[in-house]
């Protein structure tokens, strides 16, 4: 196989052609560098790029082909790496001048058991500075362009990941999703975003270890490659007090499914989040076509109304927490949106929090009552079509003005707060040709049942990526 057709090969491919001695790894590898030396320069997809360590890790991997060693399900995988996850030897600048030199001794638990598997870490993906804001750029690099028009924004915080994955850069990235940050990017960018399950990868570095707000996850081309990353990353860690106690997450039988067992709900803006009027129309076309398809199909949401309310209040305690000193010692070095991300946690009181908790508990448990009766909510990814990256934040959609600039994520932070597993799949385009991405949303621990789904409506009626014009 040319090398100017390696880069269209998805993980699973890619990963069966190493085994089955296809090509090479480093075939593989040196693809990828090629397509980002030829297209980030306009994208800017990676803030850092590794070609002499990835090449070598190529060569490396070609030898145990060689050698008949035991391979990791993503052996020769060339993958890109968000910026705000640690990799050792290689930088990690969370998107901040303040980090610009870091270069970690320790990889993150993820990136370790990515390793492990096979996988080659070719780069980090751009972020915007700590994973705070609604394009992904930074002093350091960017703003990411979206793939589909380049004047417009890939999403954040994941965009560097989705941008790559979209255009062919890499087959597979990782990213981190607190109110939509996988899937966000993932519907911008016309790819597949999942959110796993709370704990289903866990992270052992994290500040706060009870903390679930916050996950891992992954951006692909198709939801075999999700699935396959998220099996190879999964497992229990006794660092982590919210990982799963159970074997490794292994992939099923994807097109195992009769979709007329399904018990689908839909709504367009979950009876809460405001969403452009043009997004909600092409929504509800889909929701229409996919009419008879399961064996049921309502209009159906939870009460949601709290759901702004005490994500806001969350969000901006965690933040404060973890960034307050950062703004009291270096607040001239950061954005303001940065600034503005960390000031909104000052002054909160154990009331507000506690307050908020409680709204999360009862948003959980309409959810958990909600899911009683049915098998998938099926909602818009992101509220907005793809906009200016000159724009930065989101401050209004249909003429209404937003109260903050993350109110525009209500649409996906909702399902955050709760911690079901989630999952953006291309499901159409706008008027003027940009990707469209559906969440759908399953009860905990149903990945399974999620990624079938997504499988059944990428296979059976077309939900995919599409390349990018050149």
């Amino acid at each position: 196989m040319s090398t100017p057709d390696l880069f269209r090969l998805g993980a699973t491919d890619m990963a069966e052609g190493v085994r089955t001695r296809r090509f090479r790894a480093r075939d593989l590898v040196a693809a990828s560098l090629e397509r980002i030396a030829a297209l980030d320069g306009g994208l800017k997809s990676f803030i850092t790029v590794a070609p002499d360590a990835a090449l070598a890790a190529a060569e490396a991997a070609d030898r145990r082909v060689e050698a008949g060693a035991p391979l990791g399900p993503l052996h020769g995988v060339p993958v890109g790496v968000k910026d705000l996850t640690l990799t050792a030897g290689l930088r990690t600048t969370y998107g901040s001048t303040l980090y610009a030199d870091l270069i970690p001794d320790t990889d993150d638990l993820s990136v370790a058991r990515l390793k492990a598997a096979g996988a080659i870490i070719v780069g980090k993906t751009n972020t915007p500075e700590f994973g705070f804001g609604a394009i992904t750029g930074n002093e350091l690099c960017g703003p990411t362009a979206n793939p589909y028009d380049l004047g417009k924004t890939s999403g954040g915080s994941s965009g560097g990941s989705a941008a790559a994955v979209a255009a062919g850069l890499v087959p597979l990235a990782q990213g981190t999703d607190f109110g939509g940050s996988v899937r966000t990017p993932a519907s911008f960018c016309g790819v597949v975003g999942l959110r796993p399950t709370p704990g289903r990868i866990p992270s052992p570095g994290r500040a706060l270890a009870w903390d679930g707000l916050a996950t891992q996850g992954f951006l692909a081309r198709d939801v075999a490659d999700a699935a396959l990353a998220l099996a190879a990353v999964s497992g229990p860690d006794p660092r982590d007090p919210t990982s799963l106690p159970v074997p490794e997450w292994t992939v099923p039988d994807l097109d195992a499914l009769d979709p007329l067992s399904l018990r689908v709900a839909w709504s367009t803006d979950l009876g809460s989040a405001l969403i452009d009027l043009g997004l909600a129309e092409r929504f509800e076309a889909v929701m229409r076509g996919l009419e008879g398809r399961f064996g049921d199909f309502v209009e159906a949401t939870p009460d949601c109304r709290e759901a702004s309310a005490a994500f806001g209040t969350l969000r901006a305690a965690h933040i404060f927490h973890t960034y307050g000193r950062t703004l009291e010692q270096d607040g001239d070095r950061l954005s303001p949106s940065v600034a503005w991300n960390i000031a909104r946690g000052k002054g909160l009181t154990a009331a507000d929090y506690l307050r908020a908790e409680a709204q999360r508990s009862a948003l959980y448990r309409r959810f958990a009552a909600f899911f009683r009766d049915h098998d998938i909510l099926m909602t818009l990814s992101a509220s907005v079509p793809p906009f200016p990256n000159a724009q930065g934040d989101v401050t209004e959609i249909n003429g209404f003005r937003l109260s903050t600039i993350i109110d525009y994520l209500a649409i996906t932070y909702t399902v955050s707060l709760i911690g079901f597993p989630c999952l953006s799949i291309p499901c159409g385009w706008t008027a003027d040709g940009l990707p469209i991405g559906l969440q759908l949303i399953a009860r905990p621990y149903e990945e399974d049942r999620l990624l079938r789904c997504a499988r059944f409506l990428e296979r059976e009626l077309g939900f995919r990526h599409r390349w990018p014009p050149p």
